[in-house]
């Protein structure tokens, strides 16, 4: 972690310094001062002294001051402070002498110079404060936009983990009954299950799929379910699609179909049906499945399943335009979902 730390600094330094340099350079050039190279040569020169002071300061020293220790913080401020009035004459001196740095203008005294690179060193301090405060905030608001992602990633992931084991625990239950009765219908219901679960290890580990692929373990789903019912069960299922092969969240549908059957026509003891209609156009999806239900509006309390829950909270996490309504009549239960599949968060 401070590896990581430490590289972010020397990032985030390693084009800031250049920065400084260049706004200094291109003041020059608005002020259309004369002896430009050598006017370039002298910034780099006090760029490099303030630069290392400001770097060691605000890296350094300010993160390991307190009030539990003010004197000795107190003291190396001070220190600091004479690094950028009379350090940083002294550094132009030591220029001067080495040749490097080249006096320009007229000569100006000692204390009206001292005056005027305790204003350069307060105004590269600050830059390079609020520079640095600017791009730790962006760094830090990144960095929780990622553990927010991975949050609600993980959050989806438990959610499916939920709802397949609950899916296959109805499904299972269907079979146990063909098997009970000794129906000469449990292996074909055993097969469509393998199909089922071959999708679901195979398929959805994707966070998204073709529509039509979804549609497909829908059908397997209807189909064993239909092994449990005689005639009298009515099943319509259409669809209306613009794209086939546009992407979708795998299972996303099938726990409104599941509750369809497992809360509705099993239910349901007179005329038993289901009726399911999907369409989608122009990036809108709209999903309506009714079934009917063994009492009037009336009576009985309507208490959200499993799988009604958990996807109202995948949508919440998938989806910034959505809307899913449940309503319970007389006999007959709807429910629809909208979904605007291009508000994908």
């Amino acid at each position: 972690m401070k590896i990581r730390s430490r590289i972010r600094r020397y990032e985030l330094y390693r084009w800031l310094i250049p920065l400084f340099l260049l706004l200094n350079i291109l003041q020059d050039l608005v002020e259309g001062a004369g002896d430009f190279p050598l006017r370039v040569v002298n910034e780099t020169w006090l760029a490099f002294f303030v630069s290392v002071v400001s770097y060691r300061l605000l890296e350094h020293t300010l993160p390991k001051l307190g009030w539990k220790n003010a004197l000795y913080s107190f003291f190396i401020l001070l220190a600091y402070v004479l690094a950028y009035s009379i350090g940083l004459l002294l550094w132009r001196y030591l220029g001067i002498t080495l040749h490097i740095f080249t006096p320009l203008g007229k000569p100006v005294p000692v204390e009206d110079r001292l005056g005027i690179l305790i204003g350069y060193s307060i105004g590269s301090l600050v830059f390079f404060a609020v520079v640095r405060h600017l791009y730790n905030y962006i760094q830090l608001k990144q960095h929780a936009q990622q553990l927010r992602i991975a949050s609600q990633q993980a959050e989806l992931n438990y959610l499916k983990s939920q709802t397949n084991p609950h899916f296959l625990f109805n499904t299972l239950n269907n079979i146990y009954s063909l098997a009970r009765d000794k129906s000469d219908l449990a292996p074909e219901s055993i097969l469509r299950l393998s199909k089922m679960l071959r999708y679901m290890l195979y398929e959805t580990s994707e966070p998204y799929i073709a529509v039509e692929k979804d549609l497909k373990i829908i059908d397997d789903y209807i189909a064993l379910e239909k092994l449990r019912y005689d005639d009298s069960l009515r099943i319509n299922f259409n669809h209306d699609l613009e794209d086939a092969k546009q992407s979708l969240p795998p299972l996303l549908l099938i726990p409104l179909v599941e509750n369809a059957f497992k809360h509705g026509a099993s239910e349901t003891r007179e005329n038993p049906f289901v009726d399911i209609h999907l369409t989608i156009k122009n990036r809108q999806l709209f999903f309506v499945v009714k079934n009917s239900t063994g009492e009037p509006a009336g009576e009985g309390n309507f208490s959200p399943q499993i799988g009604l829950s958990n996807l109202r909270r995948q949508l919440e996490l998938l989806y910034s335009d959505y809307q899913l309504d449940v309503k319970k009549g007389d006999y007959v239960f709807t429910a629809t979902l909208k979904i605007n599949l291009a508000s994908h968060v």
